[in-house]
């Protein structure tokens, strides 16, 4: 809640408005008094004035007084505007006192007085002005009885007066407090409503979808950024639209006719209708605000493309499931076969049965490494990411490819930075992207002395590690090049063309991009990964 909403109730201004129509009031009452008293000095021969003609003439005086300075007495603490309220029952009772026979008529400005004061002091001091005022009239009808010799029965109309000074400012305490709770109400529902206008808006702009708002006379209301953006139109335009209440039919007809021609049944389904404007296909769905078209519709523009690709990306998650599914059925009639194969080796010594066998015994082996590479596809959002310091990794990595793969450490160089760097990967997905990649440029390289390469590199920002793997071969066929990251795509008989579409994958996975150079001298492939904050 806002802190002037917690703040003391005795530090709020006045009301203007009806500080300013106290001061009429005041300025008017006293006017018409005093001109009651100077209009019989023209109609007669002058004579000496009375005291009440003074009396009257201060008041008038001290009425336009007030109302002159009228913005300098908006105090905070309102001290002013009590010792204003003060006098003005002081010069009331004064006037019931000098005005013999006009006590019950000027008796009724201290009633007037009394509900102005409460509704500027927040009915706080409602209460005390009656009372002030009560005395006032009880003093003043005793110095008539005393001195006038007024039977004692003249206290009715006094008591009578004073009573109804307390029961206007109760009224007056009670009406104001109940219309301060309510526009403290306003005040926070106003609050909540501005709050929640700005959400709604900092929500709508950051959507990936358009969105456009119509009212019942399909006038645009509200849109956002990327309704201009998927539309093709000005947001000057959208702007003009939304402030000189433009239909939409004038900016975007088609948009209208669809909506037109839909059934109610489509304004409430969650598939997009496409639609093509300005030589781009869009989806566009239709909501109405209530259960009646007529009270408006918003509008959600998507881009058809990004549907197409959610749904392509649904099938292939399906997909995936089911080739593990079947990956998982194919590898035990698989090991069996291979079982089998091994026992027929052993147990004949035919040379064509034998290399009957061993196609088989490849072929098996392909297979299982095709059913290894579709599983490791399927497990590329499973990662495990650890901080790794890069340069340890790739030292080991080094060892243990050339280790296994029986490649002579002076064909195939290391090149690492002196300055040591840390990076978050899963350390199963590096291993397996750089050895598939220092596996297929060992294989296309003249493999002689420095024929592959495998480098550490930072960049300029400091953000960023390259793992670079270069071979001095004969560099990637320019036809095969826009389909070097296709799964199946090889140029290898054995080979099983999951390589490097897995190697990417597994890239992506972690945050990082897979790229290459090739040339007729050779090709390299860049692994940029970014450092880890430590």
């Amino acid at each position: 809640m806002p802190a002037d909403t917690l703040a003391p109730t005795t530090d709020r201004t006045p009301d203007s408005q009806h500080l300013r129509l106290y001061s009429l009031f005041r300025l008017g009452a006293s006017g018409m008094l005093f001109g009651s008293q100077l209009w019989p000095y023209f109609r007669n021969a002058p004579t000496e004035p009375s005291f009440s003609f003074w009396l009257l003439l201060i008041f008038f005086l001290y009425a336009i007084a007030v109302s002159v300075s009228f913005e300098s007495l908006q105090c905070k603490r309102g001290l002013a505007l009590k010792v204003q309220t003060s006098l003005d029952i002081v010069f009331i009772v004064g006037m019931m006192h000098f005005l013999p026979g006009n006590q019950s008529g000027i008796g009724l400005l201290l009633i007037i007085n009394i509900i102005f004061a409460g509704l500027i002091s927040d009915g706080r001091f409602a209460l005390f002005y009656a009372a002030i005022a009560t005395i006032g009239i009880l003093l003043e009808n005793t110095f008539q009885v005393i001195h006038r010799n007024l039977p004692l029965n003249d206290y009715s109309n006094a008591v009578l007066l004073s009573l109804s000074c307390f029961a206007t400012a109760w009224l007056a305490q009670t009406l104001t407090a109940r219309m301060q709770t309510s526009e403290t109400l306003a005040t926070q529902r106003g609050q909540d409503i501005e709050y929640l206008a700005k959400t709604n808006a900092l929500i709508t702009q950051e959507m990936p979808n358009g969105v456009l708002v119509i009212d019942q006379h399909q006038q645009l209301k509200h849109y956002n950024q990327q309704a201009c953006n998927l539309l093709g139109l000005e947001e000057d335009m959208m702007q003009a639209a939304v402030q000189l209440r433009t239909p939409l039919a004038q900016l975007m007809p088609a948009v209208i006719q669809l909506l037109q021609s839909s059934p109610a049944s489509k304004l409430t389904a969650a598939d997009a209708i496409k639609l093509s404007i300005n030589n781009r296909d869009l989806g566009i769905r239709f909501h109405a605000i209530s259960e009646n078209i007529d009270n408006g519709v918003v509008i959600f523009i998507e881009d058809w493309s990004q549907i197409q690709t959610q749904a392509h990306q649904v099938k292939l998650a399906a997909l995936g499931r089911l080739t593990a599914n079947i990956a998982h059925e194919i590898r035990n009639p698989l090991s069996a076969i291979s079982h089998a194969t091994q026992l027929m080796q052993e147990d004949t010594q035919q040379p064509g049965t034998q290399r009957m066998l061993q196609i088989i015994s490849d072929n098996v082996q392909r297979l299982d490494q095709i059913i290894k590479d579709v599983l490791e596809l399927n497990r590329r959002d499973r990662t495990n990411q650890e901080q790794l310091n890069i340069n340890h990794f790739v030292q080991e990595f080094y060892q243990q490819f050339g280790a296994v793969e029986k490649i002579d450490l002076a064909h195939f160089t290391l090149d690492l930075p002196a300055k040591e760097s840390t990076i978050v990967f899963d350390r199963r997905h590096i291993n397996q992207i750089l050895w598939n990649l220092c596996k297929n440029g060992w294989r296309h390289s003249q493999q002689h002395a420095k024929s592959l390469q495998l480098k550490v590199l930072g960049d300029k920002s400091g953000q960023f590690i390259h793992i670079t793997i270069k071979d001095d071969g004969s560099g990637i066929d320019p036809k095969i090049q826009p389909h070097l990251f296709e799964p199946f795509m090889t140029t290898e008989k054995t080979g099983t063309g999951l390589g490097l579409f897995i190697a990417r994958e597994l890239a992506e996975a972690n945050g990082a991009k897979l790229n290459y150079i090739s040339s007729a001298n050779g090709t390299q492939f860049s692994l940029t990964v970014k450092k880890a904050i430590v």
